[in-house]
């Protein structure tokens, strides 16, 4: 099957179950995602005669809930409001209608900035309200394949490279794409940056205003231009800020921002009591690799001859894809990275509840070599029976053994299992 999308096929979403599930049993389920990342294709899929829909991003309906909130909310008994946080305050009039009316599935509510970090509306809607991530599209729901990697490995499988392995010149033009839908529609690389460019641009004029007050909306897109130079390196909010002549707080109050409009995503360091010499930084990533790309001006040729620089890009996708499919897992799991002192690393580090954990680092070469399961070995003998697994994902097309539990694998079983 090939990597793009059809502009009239509907491809399925994997999350679509959890949100029918939650509205079945809790009164307000919210989908939260970037723009653009299909959420709205989503929820009219979920609408009918019994729960209309309703857009903020429409002028009238966006003056009647800023106008009246609790009278806008009143006058719905079930509905789907899209794009809910152009108005905050529709959160408290939505919690008193549903503590009144106690039904379930009453809103599905859908958000381009994950409103439900902010501790008034997370407090209000506490034991009534489930969150559901809807991102840009995973491999695995572009190829209609299962989308399981994170079950199955937890499970104890070993991993399996599958029959359509993709490396070398297609793997690279397949992170140079990311998963927006709109991009997938666009056959050339320059039609899918100009898309992506404006998007970003409409994203930091408009959404910003919606959730955050902040004196140098200018300096954002610069901010996310440094920032897109750095994915895959420890954050650095006075190195970020000394390059736009913003403070330390401030640059990370902006970050706070961006991750919050699902453009970037940290990722907090591992800890453990058994080792002493761990950094203690997130490490930052963006959520696609081809507005990544479109952010450095990367092309498929240069990439294909520096893998360094195609390493930091491959990496994002792996973390963006593996957060897909955390989204729709059985189990709920946690992120983090691993880095020591002396720059052994882990780049993702999974655990489950129960504290068992599996570790993948990122190789953009073909060739795997014994030491580049430094940190996996380290990770694996701090946290002892609890390790599942240590991967090194790289440019290849077979499973070799490194160790016990301890393999490299190609990319594609992020989509294959």
């Amino acid at each position: 099957m090939t990597s793009s999308a059809s502009p009239r096929h509907i491809i399925d979403r994997k999350v679509r179950p959890l949100v029918e599930t939650a509205l079945d049993d809790t009164r307000v389920v919210l989908i939260v995602g970037p723009r653009q990342a299909g959420k709205t294709t989503l929820a009219r899929q979920l609408s009918g005669d019994d729960r209309p829909y309703i857009t903020l991003d429409d002028a009238g309906a966006l003056g009647a809930a800023r106008a009246d909130p609790v009278g806008f909310v009143r006058g719905l008994d079930r509905a789907i409001i899209d794009e809910v946080q152009r108005v905050p305050e529709l959160m408290l009039a939505i919690k008193e209608s549903v503590d009144q009316n106690e039904e379930p599935g009453r809103f599905l509510l859908t958000g381009s900035a994950n409103i439900a970090t902010v501790p008034a509306i997370a407090d209000s809607l506490a034991g009534r309200m489930a969150t559901i991530s809807l991102l840009p599209f995973a491999q695995s729901e572009i190829r209609s394949t299962p989308g399981r990697l994170l079950d199955r490995l937890f499970a104890g499988e070993d991993p399996v490279a599958g029959k359509e392995t993709v490396f070398g010149d297609e793997l690279i033009a397949l992170v140079l794409r990311g998963g927006y839908p709109e991009v997938l529609r666009r056959t050339t690389a320059s039609r899918r940056s100009a898309w992506l460019e404006d998007y970003v641009a409409q994203i930091l004029d408009r959404d910003v205003r919606d959730i955050a007050n902040i004196d140098q909306l200018d300096r954002l897109p610069r901010l996310l231009e440094v920032l897109a130079e750095h994915s895959g390196q420890l954050v650095n909010h006075s190195s970020f800020g000394a390059a736009l002549g913003l403070s330390s707080v401030t640059a990370q109050k902006y970050v706070a921002i961006l991750e919050r409009l699902f453009l970037v995503r940290t990722l907090v360091p591992w800890s453990s009591n058994r080792l002493s010499r761990l950094i203690k930084t997130p490490k930052l990533h963006f959520l696609d690799s081809g507005l990544l790309a479109t952010m450095r001006e990367d092309e498929a040729d240069v990439l294909g001859e520096d893998r360094t620089r195609f390493g930091a890009l491959l990496e994002s996708f792996v973390v963006s894809e593996l957060l897909k499919l955390a989204s729709w897992s059985e189990r709920r799991v946690s992120f983090s990275h691993y880095r020591t002192k002396d720059q052994d690393e882990v780049d993702v580090v999974i655990e489950d509840r129960r504290g068992r954990v599996i570790g993948i680092e990122v190789k953009a070469s073909a060739t795997v070599r014994p030491q580049d399961f430094r940190g996996l070995r380290q990770l694996q003998e701090a946290v002892g029976d609890r390790f599942v697994r240590g991967l090194v994902l790289h440019d290849h097309d077979r499973v070799t053994p490194f160790g016990e539990k301890l393999q490299a694998a190609p990319l594609s079983i992020l989509w294959s299992m």
